[in-house]
């Protein structure tokens, strides 16, 4: 597999659609020609002395991203808007963490749930005071506009979960990406669909067979359902999508998480199979397909630094991994979930440079298929 093509592919798995915007400065910087000579004289006259090169003194450039030596930890967003709605608040569906350690030859992948109970810090621009809530609540308490209700801002919000999750995680977080839900769809369709491998069998709430959206009165939707059959299958945007959203199943929102970072390894190989690397027209159709569906959050820096600096990563070196947790009450009520102690002992061995040690010991963290 080339540098390039790697590039495109771990920029996917960094995240998803952020291979698209980067997919199209990197693949132009390194097909572009350089330089032809400069024209000269068609017939050179005998009695011209020959002339002497002179001599280059400047330095060449560095590649983008040359000073990112690692660690690195980008914060993956995934939010249901409902953009039809006036002034809904987006919550934060999908929360996923890719972190590389020093040298960059390794990352790993995890999930946190959306109901995870943490420590939300005050944030003045949104008003928010600060509290102890799920995590989902992160980006909508985030998004809040002081005296705007009807234009919650995707960006703050990310804003005020990127401090959340670094605070619980104890990563310092250097870059992101927030994507709609109707983003993802577009995504996967302009990419012609997605092969994955169902590991379970899995009834939608929200869709019908045929894609329509289920009828719903109050919480209850009611009609037929689309199933998704344990084996190998070919999905559209809307079927991986609903798919990744189920977290009424057996395991619930953890094996919703598994789902989500299943798709986002099999988008990758989508991704590399057909060599969009090699094709920036082909890439120029997701980036205009995403439009505004993709809020990317890089801290100063540009994606393609990122792309650049992580292209070297050997693919047999990303690891997903799955946090298991538990729910938490108070008086008999459900308040959201806890990680397990062997989670929270996972994100100490990630600071402490060790992760793949703890990973020998608890095998069972690592999500396959």
């Amino acid at each position: 597999m080339t540098r390039r093509r790697w590039v495109l592919g771990l920029t996917a798995l960094v995240a998803v659609v952020l291979v698209a915007a980067g997919a199209v400065v990197a693949t132009r910087l390194v097909s572009r020609p350089s330089p032809g000579p400069v024209a000269g004289p068609a017939t050179p006259s005998p009695s011209a002395a020959p002339t002497t090169p002179a001599p280059v003194t400047s330095s060449p450039t560095p590649p983008p991203g040359a000073d990112l030596k690692g660690p690195l930890n980008l914060l993956l967003v995934g939010v249901d808007t409902r953009i039809s709605v006036p002034g809904w608040e987006p919550h934060a569906d999908a929360v996923l963490v890719l972190h590389v350690p020093a040298g960059l030859g390794r990352a790993y992948l995890f999930s946190l749930p959306r109901d995870l109970v943490v420590d939300i810090p005050a944030y003045p621009k949104a008003g928010y005071p600060g509290g102890r809530t799920k995590l989902t609540h992160a980006m909508s308490y985030g998004s809040r506009i002081p005296g705007d209700k009807a234009h919650p801002s995707t960006a703050q919000g990310y804003e005020l979960l990127r401090t959340t999750v670094s605070r619980y995680t104890g990563l310092r977080i250097d870059a992101g990406a927030v994507l709609t839900f109707g983003g993802f769809d577009k995504l996967v369709d302009t990419l012609g669909g997605v092969d994955l491998y169902v590991d379970q069998r899995v009834a939608s709430i929200h869709r019908r067979p045929d894609g329509r959206y289920r009828d719903r009165s109050g919480s209850t939707y009611t009609g037929p359902q689309m199933i998704y059959q344990p084996g190998n299958r070919h999905l559209t945007g809307w079927q991986a999508l609903d798919y990744a959203r189920q977290r009424y199943t057996a395991g619930g929102d953890y094996t919703r998480q598994r789902h989500q970072q299943q798709l986002i390894r099999a988008l990758a190989r989508k991704i590399l199979d057909q060599g969009l690397a090699r094709d920036p027209d082909r890439v120029q159709q997701v980036v205009d397909a995403l439009g505004k569906t993709l809020v990317y959050v890089g801290g100063g820096r540009r994606l393609v630094d990122f792309a650049y600096a992580l292209g070297g990563l050997p693919a047999e070196k990303f690891v997903l991994v799955g946090l298991p947790g538990d729910g938490v009450g108070s008086g008999g009520s459900y308040q959201g979930e806890q990680l397990r102690p062997v989670g929270r002992e996972f994100l100490a061995a990630l600071r402490g440079g060790s992760a793949d040690a703890y990973l020998a010991a608890h095998p069972s963290l690592r999500v396959k298929n």
